[in-house]
């Protein structure tokens, strides 16, 4: 079932809802909304026992985006998404969306429990270097008409794509909507902060129960920042998912999700 929710500051934000029983909340990172393949499988393999509810965030899929962009507005609109499942919501991110249901947990007591999937926080050195204004740097691309650009220095700078496989990419068919969602680039910056640095003394005040996973075939700069962020987070639990990758197969995390929220 779909339908549109009316964030705070009006912004529509379409949503699906698959199965029954307690809510769990999806929020995707970069370049996906409710479509992706991953995350509807994820929404699948919760739906048995959980209502689950796969929104498309702001500037994407069949979302609004209304000017100018703040973290809060998208901490606003997934709270938005908290009302329409009943007020409490388990919450999954991946990701850079793992990055903001963190900071949204920080702030929504909607948020009752938190599993995240990698968020890409740098807390070594192993971690691709970024500057600090790289939201701002994006944004002033996006504003040039500039949008492969900023495809392309995500992909490379943010995510280590290799030049080779990114050359590949520019001549798939895809290429067309990831610079149509060029814009949304800059809001995943934006979430992960300047120099996508650990927001450490905030994460040390969250009460929720949370669930840290890493694969065991991520990049260790990935590896460690989830193991930064469980630390950090006070009795969170970690888990490493052998041979996964980041991008994660669903049948690997749909159990581990199974588990954490079924126990809630």
């Amino acid at each position: 079932m779909s339908t549109v929710v009316r964030s705070a500051d009006g912004t529509p934000i379409a949503c699906d809802r698959h199965g029954s029983g307690p809510a769990v909340v999806l929020v995707q990172g970069a370049f996906a909304d409710r479509s992706d393949p991953t995350m509807t499988a994820i929404a699948n393999g919760l739906s048995r026992w959980f209502t689950v509810y796969s929104y498309d965030r702001r500037g994407r899929g069949g979302s609004g985006d209304t000017a100018p962009y703040a973290v809060e507005r998208e901490i606003e609109d997934l709270a938005a998404v908290i009302a329409e499942a009943g007020g409490t919501a388990r919450v999954f991110g991946g990701s850079s969306g793992a990055a903001l249901a963190l900071e949204a947990a920080m702030v929504l007591p909607g948020v009752t429990h938190l599993a995240v999937w990698e968020p890409p926080y740098h807390v070594d050195d192993s971690a691709p270097p970024l500057p600090s204004d790289f939201a701002e740097q994006l944004a002033a691309l996006v504003a040039a008409g500039r949008r492969g650009e900023v495809v392309e220095r995500f992909m490379v700078e943010a995510a280590e794509v290799p030049e080779p496989v990114l050359a590949g990419m520019r001549e798939h068919p895809s290429w067309a909507d990831m610079e149509a969602l060029a814009h949304t680039l800059v809001y995943e910056a934006a979430v992960l902060g300047p120099g996508n640095a650990l927001p450490a003394a905030r994460l040390a005040g969250l009460t929720q129960p949370t669930l840290v996973l890493n694969g065991g075939a991520s990049p260790g700069w990935m590896v460690n920042a989830g193991a930064a962020v469980a630390a950090t987070v006070p009795g969170a639990v970690r888990r490493v998912l052998p041979g996964q990758a980041h991008n994660v197969a669903p049948e690997a995390l749909v159990p581990e999700l199974l588990e954490f929220f079924v126990a809630a």
